[in-house]
């Protein structure tokens, strides 16, 4: 299933090497999976609370139980990567992508209307199936596809190339609630989400007909801008001695110390972000002043993301494992004290900061230098799904907290300790590809 190289034209041709387009490509494909990410459902969950009868832990078990069953796919998923390629994936699942967008903007309608629903079980299945594949076509399959094709069509200078997308992806993802909210404000919860699913499930796959490409070496191009015979470049700093496959790979220390703690940033950030209109209000703050915590921790990933990007490809990767792990601990700091300390808003930035900026540099750059491109899609796969397997269990854990406690604030002590253990554990977090034989 995958689409010839040179349709609609050939890759090759361009005066310049064509991966700067994929760069663009790709970025655009990650920030179209915005609808299905935390941060893009979250602004719409309590329009929904306002319009489906349930409450906000029968919402939270919907989007949890959704969210993990779209993680069991995603090993699917990234096999099928590594038969059909990023482009045929990506048009697939941006077509899906729109199709459940479209849903969710009639959801009431066709659950009290059309099939007239009206226990709040009932609802809740019919939110966990939306949820399931909203969660897979745009933060798993959409999300995937996009970063892989961007580190297949680099190799010495995917952490500098990375990097530049990073920051766009950085900046979009924290400013997403903000633009989010006032096309609400604008064009109610449902028009909003009719007009992305347009942009989605029409444009997006158009786009990506035309614009994405599988490997470099289809189009006779080496990674990186070296055109297949050209003269040796310089050393690499960090060659792929072994393809690992994937069952290899889940075999390694390193693999579950990156993995879990990318995992963790999904679980963490999941949580936080689904009620942080609520997290805010229980501190005694507005839901403008909750909505804004992401604009100023967007600058400091920017700027996180440009010095990591820029040093990833010269120093060992458990070093910016160990700082992301440090940033998380102090975010999640500033949160606990948020209702008792005026400074932890500073620190929620700047620990939200550092944390989104290195997440982006880390599952870049991880696994193709650990691991290599042959099997991508299916360690990728994998990665993807604990991801997304931990970022179902924030909702509820952060809700089941407010119930249970009072406050979020027992939520924010566990995720600080396994974040903790995390960060002293990247200490031994090595490349497994140091020591091997060519």
């Amino acid at each position: 299933m995958r689409i010839k190289a040179h349709l609609p034209f050939d890759p090759s041709k361009f005066p310049f090497f064509y991966g700067i387009i994929i760069l663009v490509a790709g970025s655009l494909g990650i920030f179209m999976s915005i609808p299905g990410q935390t941060m893009g459902v979250s602004v719409f969950t309590d329009p929904l609370l306002g319009v489906l009868n349930i409450s906000r832990d029968e919402l939270s078990l919907a989007y949890m139980f959704g969210t993990i069953g779209s993680s069991f796919l995603l090993p699917w998923a990234g096999k099928k990567y590594d038969l059909w390629g990023a482009r045929t994936l990506a048009i697939l699942s941006s077509l899906g992508l729109g199709l459940i967008l479209m849903v969710l903007s009639n959801v009431d309608w066709i659950i009290f209307e059309v099939l007239g629903l009206s226990k709040p079980l009932l609802i809740l299945i019919i939110m966990t199936v939306c949820f399931l594949f909203l969660r897979f076509f745009g933060q798993g399959v959409l999300t995937m596809t996009s970063r892989n094709m961007m580190m297949e069509w680099f190799d010495k200078r995917r952490g500098l190339a990375t990097g530049i997308s990073n920051v766009f992806v950085s900046v979009a993802f924290s400013i997403s609630p903000i633009w989010l909210y006032h096309l609400i404000s604008q064009y109610s919860w449902n028009g909003a989400w009719q007009l992305l699913a347009v942009v989605a499930g029409l444009i997006f796959p158009l786009f990506a007909f035309l614009v994405f490409r599988d490997r470099p070496e289809d189009s006779g191009l080496k990674p990186d801008g070296n055109f297949t015979g050209s003269k040796k470049v310089s050393k690499h700093l960090y060659p792929v001695v072994k393809q690992f496959t994937k069952s290899e790979a889940i075999r390694s220390y390193s693999f579950w110390i990156f993995a879990l703690q990318l995992a963790m940033q999904g679980l963490y950030i999941t949580g936080f972000t689904f009620h942080v209109i609520s997290i805010f209000g229980e501190s005694g703050l507005t839901e403008q002043e909750a909505i804004r915590i992401f604009l100023p921790s967007s600058y400091v990933a920017v700027a996180v993301t440009l010095i990591a990007s820029s040093i990833s490809d010269h120093i060992p990767l458990k070093y910016i494992s160990m700082l992301k792990g440090a940033g998380a601990c102090v975010g999640i700091l500033g949160f606990i004290l948020l209702g008792s300390w005026s400074g932890a808003y500073y620190l929620i930035v700047i620990g939200q900061g550092i944390m989104t900026g290195l997440f982006a540099v880390l599952n870049s750059v991880s696994w193709p230098r650990y691991f290599g491109r042959l099997h991508l899609g299916a360690i990728t796969g994998q990665v993807t799904m604990m991801m997304v397997f931990a970022s179902a269990l924030g909702p509820i854990l952060f809700s089941l907290s407010l119930t249970l406690f009072g406050s979020y604030i027992l939520a924010g002590w566990i995720c600080l300790f396994i974040f903790a253990c995390l960060a002293i554990g990247a200490i031994k977090a090595e490349n497994p590809q140091k020591g091997l034989q060519p």
